[in-house]
Protein backbone atom coordinates (compact mmCIF):
# COMPACT_ATOMS: atom_id res chain seq x y z
CA UNK A 1 0.00 0.00 0.00
CA UNK A 2 1.12 3.68 -0.79
CA UNK A 3 0.88 6.59 1.44
CA UNK A 4 0.75 9.84 -0.60
CA UNK A 5 0.30 13.22 0.10
CA UNK A 6 -1.50 15.83 -2.12
CA UNK A 7 -1.20 19.41 -1.54
CA UNK A 8 -1.40 19.19 2.14
CA UNK A 9 -1.94 22.45 3.97
CA UNK A 10 -2.20 22.38 8.22
CA UNK A 11 -3.14 25.83 10.00
CA UNK A 12 -2.79 26.04 13.52
CA UNK A 13 -5.32 29.49 13.82
CA UNK A 14 -3.46 32.27 11.55
CA UNK A 15 -0.03 30.61 11.42
CA UNK A 16 0.39 27.87 7.96
CA UNK A 17 2.83 25.38 9.58
CA UNK A 18 2.40 23.38 6.59
CA UNK A 19 1.65 24.85 3.21
CA UNK A 20 0.99 22.70 0.30
CA UNK A 21 3.24 19.49 1.15
CA UNK A 22 2.93 16.36 -1.83
CA UNK A 23 5.22 13.39 -0.93
CA UNK A 24 4.69 10.02 -2.07
CA UNK A 25 6.09 6.68 0.30
CA UNK A 26 5.68 3.59 -1.40
CA UNK A 27 6.27 -0.03 -0.12
CA UNK A 28 9.58 -0.70 0.44
CA UNK A 29 10.82 2.38 0.24
CA UNK A 30 12.57 5.12 2.72
CA UNK A 31 11.46 8.65 2.40
CA UNK A 32 13.63 10.92 4.26
CA UNK A 33 12.02 14.81 5.39
CA UNK A 34 14.66 16.73 6.85
CA UNK A 35 14.94 20.62 7.87
CA UNK A 36 15.65 22.94 10.66
CA UNK A 37 13.38 22.85 13.59
CA UNK A 38 10.12 24.77 13.14
CA UNK A 39 10.11 23.83 9.44
CA UNK A 40 6.93 21.81 9.77
CA UNK A 41 8.44 18.16 9.98
CA UNK A 42 6.12 17.11 13.14
CA UNK A 43 3.04 18.73 11.72
CA UNK A 44 3.05 16.88 8.38
CA UNK A 45 3.64 13.49 9.96
CA UNK A 46 0.53 14.37 12.63
CA UNK A 47 -1.44 15.42 9.25
CA UNK A 48 -0.61 11.99 7.37
CA UNK A 49 -1.42 9.70 10.34
CA UNK A 50 -4.44 11.05 10.72
CA UNK A 51 -4.04 12.75 14.37
CA UNK A 52 -4.16 16.30 13.02
CA UNK A 53 -6.95 17.43 10.52
CA UNK A 54 -5.44 18.61 6.96
CA UNK A 55 -6.85 22.05 6.12
CA UNK A 56 -6.79 21.82 2.61
CA UNK A 57 -5.33 19.05 0.65
CA UNK A 58 -5.68 15.22 0.96
CA UNK A 59 -3.92 11.81 2.74
CA UNK A 60 -4.42 8.99 0.38
CA UNK A 61 -3.66 5.63 1.82
CA UNK A 62 -3.76 2.65 -0.83
CA UNK A 63 -6.15 5.09 -2.29
CA UNK A 64 -8.50 6.02 0.13
CA UNK A 65 -8.80 9.39 2.26
CA UNK A 66 -7.47 8.95 5.77
CA UNK A 67 -9.90 9.85 8.34
CA UNK A 68 -8.79 12.16 11.41
CA UNK A 69 -8.50 10.27 14.53
CA UNK A 70 -11.41 10.23 16.98
CA UNK A 71 -12.75 8.47 20.09
CA UNK A 72 -14.21 5.82 17.88
CA UNK A 73 -11.65 2.76 16.69
CA UNK A 74 -10.08 3.13 13.34
CA UNK A 75 -11.21 1.59 10.45
CA UNK A 76 -9.49 -1.70 9.84
CA UNK A 77 -7.72 -0.72 6.54
CA UNK A 78 -6.23 2.50 8.40
CA UNK A 79 -4.51 0.23 11.13
CA UNK A 80 -1.76 -0.50 8.14
CA UNK A 81 -0.43 2.74 9.21
CA UNK A 82 1.48 3.63 12.14
CA UNK A 83 3.48 6.36 13.96
CA UNK A 84 6.67 5.79 15.85
CA UNK A 85 6.99 8.96 17.83
CA UNK A 86 10.36 10.98 19.13
CA UNK A 87 9.66 9.97 23.01
CA UNK A 88 9.07 6.59 23.52
CA UNK A 89 8.42 7.29 27.41
CA UNK A 90 5.28 9.26 26.78
CA UNK A 91 4.15 6.63 23.78
CA UNK A 92 3.36 3.92 26.03
CA UNK A 93 0.85 3.78 29.02
CA UNK A 94 3.10 3.51 31.96
CA UNK A 95 0.27 1.44 34.06
CA UNK A 96 -0.05 -1.12 31.57
CA UNK A 97 2.49 -4.31 30.77
CA UNK A 98 3.81 -4.15 28.10
CA UNK A 99 2.16 -7.29 26.17
CA UNK A 100 -0.85 -6.49 27.04
CA UNK A 101 -0.61 -2.97 25.36
CA UNK A 102 0.95 -4.85 22.33
CA UNK A 103 -2.35 -7.31 22.38
CA UNK A 104 -4.25 -4.44 21.57
CA UNK A 105 -2.98 -4.07 18.16
CA UNK A 106 -3.52 -7.54 17.23
CA UNK A 107 -5.36 -7.90 14.09
CA UNK A 108 -8.29 -10.40 14.50
CA UNK A 109 -8.11 -12.89 11.67
CA UNK A 110 -5.14 -14.26 14.63
CA UNK A 111 -6.36 -17.16 16.52
CA UNK A 112 -7.61 -16.11 20.19
CA UNK A 113 -4.96 -19.27 22.11
CA UNK A 114 -2.28 -17.58 19.51
CA UNK A 115 -2.45 -13.68 20.19
CA UNK A 116 0.05 -13.83 23.13
CA UNK A 117 2.76 -15.99 21.03
CA UNK A 118 2.05 -13.37 18.17
CA UNK A 119 2.80 -10.67 19.98
CA UNK A 120 6.36 -12.15 21.41
CA UNK A 121 7.30 -12.93 18.06
CA UNK A 122 6.79 -8.81 17.23
CA UNK A 123 9.10 -8.20 20.49
CA UNK A 124 11.67 -10.79 19.11
CA UNK A 125 11.69 -9.04 15.65
CA UNK A 126 12.92 -6.17 17.21
CA UNK A 127 15.44 -7.50 19.60
CA UNK A 128 13.31 -7.57 22.58
CA UNK A 129 13.69 -10.99 24.72
CA UNK A 130 9.76 -12.14 25.30
CA UNK A 131 10.42 -13.20 28.86
CA UNK A 132 10.28 -9.56 29.42
CA UNK A 133 6.99 -8.83 27.97
CA UNK A 134 4.94 -8.92 31.55
CA UNK A 135 6.93 -5.84 32.68
CA UNK A 136 5.67 -2.09 32.34
CA UNK A 137 7.42 0.59 30.58
CA UNK A 138 9.51 2.36 33.54
CA UNK A 139 11.53 -1.09 33.81
CA UNK A 140 13.40 -0.64 30.44
CA UNK A 141 15.92 1.96 28.95
CA UNK A 142 14.79 4.18 26.23
CA UNK A 143 16.26 2.40 23.30
CA UNK A 144 14.01 -0.85 24.47
CA UNK A 145 11.11 1.42 25.25
CA UNK A 146 11.64 2.34 21.03
CA UNK A 147 12.03 -0.91 19.93
CA UNK A 148 9.07 -2.29 21.98
CA UNK A 149 7.13 1.20 20.40
CA UNK A 150 7.96 -0.36 17.15
CA UNK A 151 6.54 -3.75 17.54
CA UNK A 152 3.25 -2.40 18.62
CA UNK A 153 3.33 -1.07 15.04
CA UNK A 154 4.27 -4.16 13.76
CA UNK A 155 1.55 -6.26 15.44
CA UNK A 156 -1.07 -4.33 13.36
CA UNK A 157 0.81 -5.80 10.00
CA UNK A 158 1.11 -2.18 8.75
CA UNK A 159 2.17 -1.16 5.09
CA UNK A 160 4.07 2.23 6.24
CA UNK A 161 5.46 3.68 9.28
CA UNK A 162 6.07 7.01 10.08
CA UNK A 163 8.89 8.01 12.79
CA UNK A 164 8.95 11.22 13.41
CA UNK A 165 12.37 12.19 14.82
CA UNK A 166 12.06 8.60 16.97
CA UNK A 167 16.09 8.54 17.90
CA UNK A 168 15.99 12.00 18.76
CA UNK A 169 15.73 11.19 23.00
CA UNK A 170 17.97 8.13 22.84
CA UNK A 171 21.74 7.89 23.44
CA UNK A 172 24.18 7.23 20.40
CA UNK A 173 24.03 3.49 20.94
CA UNK A 174 20.35 3.02 21.42
CA UNK A 175 20.15 5.32 17.99
CA UNK A 176 22.23 2.57 15.93
CA UNK A 177 19.89 -0.45 17.29
CA UNK A 178 16.69 1.78 16.67
CA UNK A 179 17.32 2.84 13.15
CA UNK A 180 19.09 -1.01 12.26
CA UNK A 181 15.68 -2.19 13.18
CA UNK A 182 13.57 -0.15 10.97
CA UNK A 183 15.75 -0.03 8.25
CA UNK A 184 15.58 -3.74 8.07
CA UNK A 185 11.90 -4.07 8.57
CA UNK A 186 11.61 -1.67 5.70
CA UNK A 187 13.87 -4.33 3.23
CA UNK A 188 12.25 -7.31 5.58
CA UNK A 189 8.61 -6.60 5.47
CA UNK A 190 8.25 -4.55 2.32
CA UNK A 191 6.89 -1.92 4.11
CA UNK A 192 6.99 2.20 3.28
CA UNK A 193 8.46 4.45 5.71
CA UNK A 194 8.60 8.20 6.14
CA UNK A 195 11.75 8.68 8.43
CA UNK A 196 11.66 12.53 9.63
CA UNK A 197 14.81 13.84 11.27
CA UNK A 198 17.04 16.79 11.50
CA UNK A 199 20.16 14.48 11.43
CA UNK A 200 20.82 14.90 7.39
CA UNK A 201 23.98 12.36 8.06
CA UNK A 202 21.63 10.07 9.24
CA UNK A 203 19.13 10.02 6.45
CA UNK A 204 22.28 10.36 3.82
CA UNK A 205 22.68 6.19 5.06
CA UNK A 206 18.95 4.84 5.06
CA UNK A 207 16.78 6.96 2.45
CA UNK A 208 15.72 5.92 -0.84
CA UNK A 209 14.63 9.49 -1.46
CA UNK A 210 15.22 12.42 0.93
CA UNK A 211 12.86 15.98 1.00
CA UNK A 212 14.03 18.78 2.22
CA UNK A 213 11.06 21.10 4.00
CA UNK A 214 11.73 24.54 4.83
CA UNK A 215 8.90 27.05 6.37
CA UNK A 216 6.32 24.59 5.59
CA UNK A 217 7.10 23.81 1.92
CA UNK A 218 9.22 21.35 0.22
CA UNK A 219 12.39 23.13 -1.50
CA UNK A 220 13.79 20.17 -3.08
CA UNK A 221 13.04 16.35 -3.33
CA UNK A 222 15.08 13.93 -4.97
CA UNK A 223 17.05 10.95 -4.64
CA UNK A 224 19.03 10.63 -1.62
CA UNK A 225 22.44 10.17 -3.17
CA UNK A 226 21.86 13.00 -6.05
CA UNK A 227 20.68 15.37 -3.13
CA UNK A 228 23.89 15.05 -1.20
CA UNK A 229 26.42 15.35 -4.44
CA UNK A 230 23.99 17.67 -6.49
CA UNK A 231 21.85 19.89 -4.80
CA UNK A 232 19.38 21.70 -6.47
CA UNK A 233 18.62 24.20 -3.76
CA UNK A 234 20.70 26.85 -1.56
CA UNK A 235 19.02 25.50 1.51
CA UNK A 236 19.68 22.24 0.85
CA UNK A 237 23.84 23.18 0.19
CA UNK A 238 23.55 25.12 3.37
CA UNK A 239 22.26 22.37 5.30
CA UNK A 240 25.23 19.67 4.24
CA UNK A 241 27.84 22.71 4.47
CA UNK A 242 26.95 22.69 8.04
CA UNK A 243 27.58 19.18 8.79
CA UNK A 244 30.91 18.35 10.42
CA UNK A 245 33.26 15.76 8.79
CA UNK A 246 35.33 13.61 10.43
CA UNK A 247 38.21 13.55 7.77
CA UNK A 248 41.61 15.42 6.95
CA UNK A 249 41.49 18.81 5.71
CA UNK A 250 37.38 18.80 6.09
CA UNK A 251 37.94 22.28 7.55
CA UNK A 252 35.47 23.60 9.85
CA UNK A 253 31.46 23.34 9.26
CA UNK A 254 29.61 26.62 7.76
CA UNK A 255 27.05 27.90 9.66
CA UNK A 256 23.90 28.86 7.83
CA UNK A 257 23.14 32.17 9.21
CA UNK A 258 20.00 33.22 10.83
CA UNK A 259 16.69 31.13 11.72
CA UNK A 260 14.33 29.92 10.19
CA UNK A 261 11.26 33.26 9.61
CA UNK A 262 8.01 33.60 11.71
CA UNK A 263 5.12 31.75 9.64
CA UNK A 264 2.75 34.10 10.60
CA UNK A 265 5.21 36.57 9.32
CA UNK A 266 6.79 34.37 6.42
CA UNK A 267 8.89 36.73 3.50
CA UNK A 268 7.58 37.37 -0.01
CA UNK A 269 8.25 35.51 -2.76
CA UNK A 270 10.69 32.65 -2.05
CA UNK A 271 10.74 31.82 1.69
CA UNK A 272 14.92 31.57 1.72
CA UNK A 273 15.04 34.59 0.54
CA UNK A 274 16.10 36.34 3.42
CA UNK A 275 19.10 33.73 4.20
CA UNK A 276 20.24 33.10 0.88
CA UNK A 277 23.62 33.96 -0.56
CA UNK A 278 22.41 33.57 -4.40
CA UNK A 279 19.16 35.66 -3.63
CA UNK A 280 18.24 37.82 -7.03
CA UNK A 281 15.53 39.58 -8.71
CA UNK A 282 13.45 36.48 -9.49
CA UNK A 283 13.29 35.84 -5.77
CA UNK A 284 10.45 38.29 -4.59
CA UNK A 285 8.66 35.78 -7.08
CA UNK A 286 7.56 32.44 -5.23
CA UNK A 287 9.31 29.41 -7.70
CA UNK A 288 7.56 26.33 -8.28
CA UNK A 289 9.12 23.14 -7.84
CA UNK A 290 11.17 22.47 -10.94
CA UNK A 291 12.60 19.67 -11.98
CA UNK A 292 16.28 19.25 -11.34
CA UNK A 293 18.25 15.75 -12.60
CA UNK A 294 15.94 12.95 -10.90
CA UNK A 295 14.66 15.43 -8.42
CA UNK A 296 13.06 18.74 -8.21
CA UNK A 297 14.15 22.04 -6.70
CA UNK A 298 11.77 24.75 -6.01
CA UNK A 299 14.40 27.70 -6.92
CA UNK A 300 14.84 29.91 -9.44
CA UNK A 301 18.42 28.75 -10.06
CA UNK A 302 17.76 25.82 -11.41
CA UNK A 303 15.55 27.69 -14.11
CA UNK A 304 18.27 29.50 -15.13
CA UNK A 305 17.53 32.23 -13.68
CA UNK A 306 20.67 33.97 -11.30
CA UNK A 307 23.85 32.05 -10.41
CA UNK A 308 24.44 28.22 -10.57
CA UNK A 309 24.20 26.73 -6.43
CA UNK A 310 27.52 25.53 -5.32
CA UNK A 311 28.26 24.17 -2.08
CA UNK A 312 30.40 25.87 0.38
CA UNK A 313 33.08 22.61 1.01
CA UNK A 314 32.86 19.33 -0.94
CA UNK A 315 30.98 16.43 0.39
CA UNK A 316 32.52 12.91 0.96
Amino acid sequence: MTLELRDVVVEYGAIRAVNGVSLTVEPGKIVGLVGESGCGKSSLARAASGLIKVSEGAVLFDGEPVAPLSWQRRPRRELGLQMVFQNPYSSLNPRRRIDAQLLDGVPGDVPRRSRRSYVLEQLERVGVAPDVASRYPHQFSGGQLQRIAIARALVTRPSVLIADEPVTALDASSQVHVVNTLTQLVRDLDVGMLFISHDLALVRHIADTTAVMYLGKVAETAPTAQLWTEPGHPYTSSLIAAIPQVVAGAGLPVALAGEVPDPANAPTGCSFRPRCPHAHEACAQQPPLAPHRDGRAACWLVQGAGSPVRTERSVA
